[in-house]
């Protein structure tokens, strides 16, 4: 036999398939097929064949890249609004963390990462007033910040202006009255056209004058971060043609998972844990002999320390607000980075400004959600002009089906 040939036996078996499934390649012109030397069987390219491997072989590994990557793994679609570097993550190519030194606020931000140009959306008219559906939320003290914007949301779309707008103007527009609205909503009170770091500062009525301009920073440097499961879950809604508060409804609902926005949360409860103890390390120590985790450290996307921790925890040195609790809120950084091995994080940063100024954990949080927004209304502006529906395929791994006879 030709050695470019195989017969039927060895062609299946270099397959690893059926001599049925292997006549079936052959029948959908696959695999070239001829009259073997004997007359009475045929035998099969091996050049077709070892092609056909090939394309499998590929096409497991497009499978496999896939699913790596979402979990940290590949990028899975373009963007133009947000990069991330070791050292520290861009703004359409501009420092984030230059930003938030150089005194910009959330409005700068934002107006950066919706490509406004020389359009200030930030200048139009809005309304000061809530509905009165939105007015009976705020009335109810005992609900959570993030639970109260997420209710309102909805209510708020309901007689939004420009919501399924073309116009890029008007969508930025009404993208900017979503983002005073929802900062208001996590501070309880009606927007106005105060800068937000102000307006969030102002609400918990504290005497701290250096307060604003760290809040100022930490939000700036919240505002996006590339595709996290939030920014993710909100580009699937948009490219439905959800309107933006639908859009970034579903953010707001991803944050509040204890895998994302909880994980703020979770450094809140360890620092106040930890701050009463004399002896810390000791402490930390007995977390980590049982397998507990120390939350608030490290980030799979930076190798050695979470760029935006670094600047926000300066920043909270520089103000020095409460020493002898911002002292202990600091070695207990320290301690836990020399005992794990790992920095701390954006949420261990937010928790222990929260800390040091004893606001409560819901005041980490709604710095975390409030700048967040502005990133979340530029993903599903660029997913709205893009589109495109994203609708990935999954991968089936249960019982199949009975074959039909």
């Amino acid at each position: 036999m030709r050695a470019d040939y195989l017969s039927a036996q060895d062609a299946a078996s270099r397959l690893g398939v059926s001599l049925a499934t292997l006549y079936a390649y052959v029948s959908r012109g696959r695999i070239d097929s001829r009259p073997g030397t004997d007359g009475r069987s045929r035998e099969y390219s091996a050049g077709d064949i070892e092609q056909l491997i090939e394309r499998r072989q590929a096409g497991r590994g497009a499978v496999q890249a896939a699913a790596h990557s979402l979990a940290w793994g590949l990028p899975v679609l373009e963007t133009r609004i947000s990069l991330i570097r070791p050292h520290g993550h861009y703004y359409r190519g501009q420092s984030a963390i230059a930003l938030a030194e150089s005194g910009a606020t959330l409005e700068d931000a934002a107006r950066l990462l919706w490509d406004c140009g020389d359009h200030d959306p930030f200048t139009a008219a809005f309304s000061q007033r809530w509905p009165e559906t939105v007015s009976s939320l705020l009335r109810q003290r005992s609900l959570p910040p993030l639970a109260r914007t997420a209710a309102a949301l909805p209510l708020l779309a309901l007689d939004a202006r420009h919501s399924h707008s073309s116009d890029p103007h008007h969508r930025r527009d009404y993208a900017a009255q979503l983002l005073r609205e929802t900062a208001a909503l996590l501070c309880g009170t009606r927007p106005d056209a105060h800068p937000i770091h102000q307006r969030i500062a102002a609400n918990w009525q504290i005497e701290a004058p250096g307060l604003p301009e760290l809040v100022r920073c930490a939000l700036v440097l919240c505002a996006d971060h590339e595709l996290n499961a939030s920014a993710f879950a909100t580009r699937v809604a948009a490219s439905t043609g959800a309107s933006l508060h639908a859009a970034v409804g579903a953010g707001l609902a991803t944050l509040s998972g204890p895998h994302h926005g909880g994980a703020t949360a979770r450094a809140y409860a360890f620092i106040q844990d930890m701050l009463p103890e004399r002896r810390p390390a000791d402490r930390v120590r007995e977390r980590l002999h049982r397998g507990d985790t120390v939350p608030g450290l490290g980030h799979p996307l930076y190798a050695d320390d979470d760029p935006r921790a670094t600047t926000l925890l300066n920043a909270l040195r520089a103000i020095h607000p409460h020493p002898a609790k911002l002292a202990r809120v600091l070695q207990l950084a320290e301690v836990t980075q020399n005992l794990c091995g790992r920095r701390p994080n954006l949420d261990f940063a937010l928790a222990a400004i929260a800390s040091a100024y004893e606001l409560g954990v819901d005041a980490a949080m709604a710095i975390f959600a409030a700048g967040r927004m502005a990133g979340w209304l530029a993903h599903a502006l660029e997913q709205q002009e893009n589109g495109s529906l994203i609708r990935p395929r999954a991968s089936y791994v249960g019982r199949m089906p009975a074959r039909e006879e």
